[in-house]
């Protein structure tokens, strides 16, 4: 879990860095830290939904959040506040949340990366959910530090 996270965030902030080597005005104008939670979100929102509070139902960490949908929202959300108010935050949530998708290989999974185009119904994984999937993570957690 701690590799998993660390990986998002490293990757993410590699590649912003790596870029703004080249255009040094990208430091300037996108803060780090809305990058950072943006490469989490997806995470941070189906990991507890789909695993924990939907455990009997769904059963999978990547629902809503891992859809092309979920940045697409922020996206326009993003657009709309930056046109409004000159605010480019939740457009850079919005690009960690695609770079997110990119490092989970949401492409390997069409049917939740393309939904609801593909269907309704999200594919559900038995193994690990609920409260051993909490206290697994917590363990794994430890064991890491």
């Amino acid at each position: 879990m701690l590799m998993l996270l660390f990986g998002h965030i490293g990757v993410t902030l590699g590649v912003f860095f790596g870029v703004a080597f080249f255009i040094p005005q990208l430091r300037t104008i996108i803060d780090p830290t809305y990058l950072v939670i943006g490469s989490l979100l997806p995470d941070l929102i189906d990991k507890p939904l789909g695993m924990v509070i939907f455990s009997s139902t769904i059963a999978n960490g990547r629902i809503i959040a891992h859809t092309l949908l979920f940045p697409f929202t922020l996206f326009l959300t993003g657009l709309y506040l930056y046109n409004e108010r000159g605010d480019i935050k939740v457009l850079t949530l919005a690009v960690g949340s695609i770079f997110h998708l990119m490092e989970d290989k949401m492409w390997a999974s069409p049917r939740t990366l393309f939904w609801p185009f593909l269907g309704w119904r999200f594919r559900k994984n038995p193994h690990q959910t609920g409260l051993k999937y909490l206290l697994k993570l917590f363990k794994r957690s430890f064991r890491e530090l």
